[in-house]
């Protein structure tokens, strides 16, 4: 960096977000990237680490403190080619990765990090301001077919780069657009769809054919995830007809919470509530829609999933939000000296949990309640950890009345039916069994079938999905140029 004291002269600059008042209105965006000059700023504070540690806690290894040096000396669009280099989708990771980067900054020793996250948003927003964003066509093509089953970013990101090296891609959707979970599980406030919809722009000028609306295999009747699907293929022809097929879905089966009451009405699945308002924000008509308006809202789940119900749920204009995590609440600050450059455990606040929520940790639902079969409340209990396992806290019960229970805590495996109807063999929890050798990775045991995503490593981040979905497509590409 030509800026050598830059840690020492600047602080970190946070992005602005407008006022809560203001966009709990809509489900806009409303996070304000940052100037040219603050990032400038905010990269000067980048020490160029001998040993980078941003760089190996990024699961697509961005060159970060390349781009940084490059926004501090104003090179824009040298500083776009550097990002892209790694990741397919930086406008994507920009708004909505948690940054693991950022907690292994070596600024965040004795101070705050770079705000590697803030800057690679300004590094996307100001190349597709300039139009340096543009299709890669492959000047030569293959004769090779490849079929990617799943189009969240897993998919997007192996296809892209499949289709680049010359290969003809065919992107299988079930439901009626692409995107995965990116377009209807995450919020619009986090991220507005039409950032997803430019990228599938470029992916078709590079020559990816995109099948929406279509099934690959079956889903047993009752199976609850998201499924607009007007037809389906079946496994055997992709089989047939694909030099390869590339298993990219989600780990879609969500975790449920048996307890007496399940089966009221009034209790669903995030994953049934979430993708609703998406297809809404949309256009789409949603007769049957689940909603929070006027009514005390209980969120069963304290990660991100849980967050988004908390957010989709004051803009609906429910009179009440509480959300339940069953571990007991983190520390307000980290042990930095116990835990750098590793992922830190503390207490995390998120811009919905600031719109107005009730957080309460270390508690567990017994039962749903009920009258005529509508929910009007739960009954719980504190929990504390003992050996290893969770125990009731005597005489800690309590029964908190509610009109929607929303369960957000995480999901357990892909469709089992989609790995079966390839015979691929599953892992201990249900997952896609595949390697990520160096030589032979991600393929499954059936030939020429590979996996890839959180079908293969289950629940994860996009910057996760997005990194597997680039070694994958290197996988196949390797197996579809291997000499015969």
């Amino acid at each position: 960096m030509e800026h050598t004291k830059g840690f020492l002269n600047y602080q970190r600059i946070e992005e602005d977000y407008e006022a809560v008042e203001l966009r709990i209105k809509d489900y806009k965006e409303f996070v304000h990237e940052l100037t040219p000059e603050q990032a400038k700023q905010q990269s000067a504070r980048c020490m160029d680490c001998g040993t980078p540690f941003c760089h190996n806690a990024c699961p697509v290894n961005n060159v970060i403190p390349d781009f940084n040096d490059l926004v501090y000396r104003q090179d824009w669009q040298n500083a776009s080619q550097v990002l892209h280099s790694t990741n397919n989708f930086p406008e994507f990771t920009g708004r909505i990765c948690p940054a693991p980067c950022e907690a292994a900054c070596t600024l965040n020793i004795n101070s705050d990090p770079v705000g590697i996250k803030s800057i690679e948003r300004a590094i996307v927003e100001r190349a597709r301001a300039e139009g340096w964003i543009k299709p890669q066509i492959a000047q030569q093509k293959t004769g090779k077919k490849v079929a990617v089953v799943g189009s969240g970013p897993a998919g997007l990101a192996a296809a892209q780069q499949l289709a680049r090296a010359g290969h003809s891609v065919t992107l299988f959707e079930k439901n009626d657009q692409v995107g995965g979970l990116l377009r209807f599980g995450i919020p619009d406030f986090k991220l507005e769809k039409e950032t997803i919809d430019k990228r599938v722009e470029q992916l078709k000028a590079e020559g990816v054919e995109i099948r929406t609306n279509t099934l690959v295999g079956e889903l047993p009747e009752g199976t609850k995830v998201t499924n607009w699907a007007t037809t389906s293929v079946t496994p055997a022809s992709l089989l047939k007809d694909y030099d390869a097929v590339l298993l990219t879905g989600g780990s879609e089966q969500s975790r449920d919470l048996p307890v007496p009451g399940r089966e009221l009405e009034g209790v669903h699945f995030a994953m049934e509530f979430l993708p609703q308002q998406n297809r809404v924000n949309a256009g789409v008509a949603m007769p049957e829609q689940i909603r929070a308006a006027n009514k005390q809202v209980i969120v069963i789940g304290g990660g991100d999933t849980g967050s988004d119900c908390v957010g989709t749920s004051n803009r609906q204009g429910a009179t009440k939000v509480v959300q339940f995590e069953l571990m007991p609440k983190p520390p307000e600050q980290e042990d930095k000296p116990l835990t750098w450059p590793y992922w830190p455990y503390k207490l995390r606040t998120s811009s919905s949990h600031q719109e107005g929520c009730e957080r309460e940790f270390a508690i567990a639902t017994k039962e749903f309640i009920g009258s005529e079969g509508k929910l009007t409340g739960l009954k719980t209990v504190h929990v504390e950890m003992k050996d290893g396992k969770f125990e009731e806290v005597p005489n800690s019960e309590k029964i908190w009345p509610a009109d929607l229970v929303l369960l957000a805590m995480g999901f357990v495996s892909p469709v089992a039916s989609i790995l079966e109807g390839f015979g691929v063999e599953k892992d201990a929890r249900g997952n896609a069994k595949a390697s990520t050798d160096a030589k032979g990775g991600y393929a499954t045991n059936v030939p020429k079938v590979f996996s890839a995503g959180d079908m293969r490593r289950g629940q994860s981040l996009v910057v996760w999905a997005i990194r597997e979905g680039r070694e994958a497509a290197s996988a196949v590409d390797a197996f579809l140029m291997e000499p015969s």
